[in-house]
């Protein structure tokens, strides 16, 4: 078991190395799932719970979902586009679990215009990806997940489809509340462009810990993402020392707190450093970055809704409701 562990870490080293960053395409991929890791910031791979939608952002976290989980989502993102998806898993034995999920986004109808304003009509925007995850309880503290997704857009006349993969691995001790995540994501490629030229997945390397506290009804979260890409943040127009440091290593954490008053309730906060750094309107974020949730289990229902705010103009309300079948 201990090869088989240290294999997997090398993998995911290899990986780290060799995956292409700063994808241009299917954009889709890294909206929130779960309200819940959209309440800790926009993303989470390391909370631990009976929760399916936190499996689509690590696949690792899979194994702790109950059997026959059905999950819908609704997600009212920037300026009415409507983001809908679903999800439903089985266990397989004592430590096998899969499940497969859908995602669609629509972005409306567009005025369809000549060079010289001529109106010829409309077109319509729309992404989806369907997903099927697959976990195993590798020992008593570390599981192991896969997520392979088919996904397809198509904007007007132009349409793409694409395989990823994420390559997710969890460690948790229940004793200490502790737990550790590592996640490979959108590994893969185009298998039709839009046009000619093939672009790369929003390929992503994430490190993420959670920890609940012994004595208290709080749980931290820390998630380091876009950890293939610490140039992009970078700036080259001579600021100060201390604004570089913000931008090409501050901007990679997201952090995150949970309130849970009983084991059935949460009540999260969370801020994301990069989405408020980019949203910044002269030298002012204006609460970009920031965002807010709860959720509520009664006996097999679970209902769960946050808030997050991208742009000081513009904010996200998520709804996820599940039940166990």
């Amino acid at each position: 078991m201990k090869h088989r562990l240290l294999i997997i870490l090398l993998i995911f080293s290899s990986l780290a190395v060799k995956a292409q960053s700063g994808g241009s395409v299917f954009k889709f991929l890294e909206l929130p799932f779960s309200s819940h890791a959209s309440a800790l910031g926009g993303d989470n791979i390391s909370i631990i719970e009976d929760d399916i939608t936190m499996a689509i952002h690590n696949p690792a976290l899979l194994s702790c979902v109950t059997d026959k989980t059905f999950n819908l989502n609704y997600m009212n993102y920037i300026d009415g586009v409507g983001v809908g998806s679903a999800a439903f898993s089985r266990t397989l034995g004592e430590r096998s679990t899969w499940a497969v999920a859908a995602q669609y986004v629509n972005y409306g109808n567009f005025k369809e215009t000549t060079d010289e304003n001529v109106e010829l009509g409309t077109f319509s925007a729309k992404d989806m990806a369907f997903t099927g995850i697959y976990s195993y309880d590798l020992t008593d503290y570390w599981s192991g997940g896969v997520s392979t997704k088919m996904i397809y857009s198509t904007y007007e006349k132009y349409s793409s489809f694409a395989i990823g993969v994420d390559l997710g691995l969890n460690y948790y001790n229940e004793y200490s509340g502790y737990s550790a995540s590592i996640l490979a994501r959108n590994l893969g490629g185009q298998i039709k462009a839009f046009d000619e030229v093939h672009e790369n997945l929003p390929v992503d390397l994430l490190v993420g810990i959670s920890k609940k506290l012994a004595h208290a009804p709080f749980r931290l979260s820390i998630t380091m993402h876009n950890l293939t890409d610490w140039d992009s943040s970078s700036d080259s127009s001579g600021s100060e020392v201390k604004d570089k440091f913000s931008k090409t290593f501050l901007n990679h954490f997201i952090f995150g707190l949970d309130f849970l008053p009983t084991q059935t309730t949460y009540v999260s906060w969370g801020y994301n450093c990069k989405r408020a750094s980019d949203m910044k309107i002269n030298g002012s974020s204006g609460w970009s970055g920031m965002a807010l949730g709860a959720g509520i289990q009664i006996k097999k229902l679970k209902i769960g809704a946050s808030y997050a705010k991208y742009h000081t103009s513009s904010s996200s309300l998520l709804f996820n409701f599940a039940m166990t079948l």
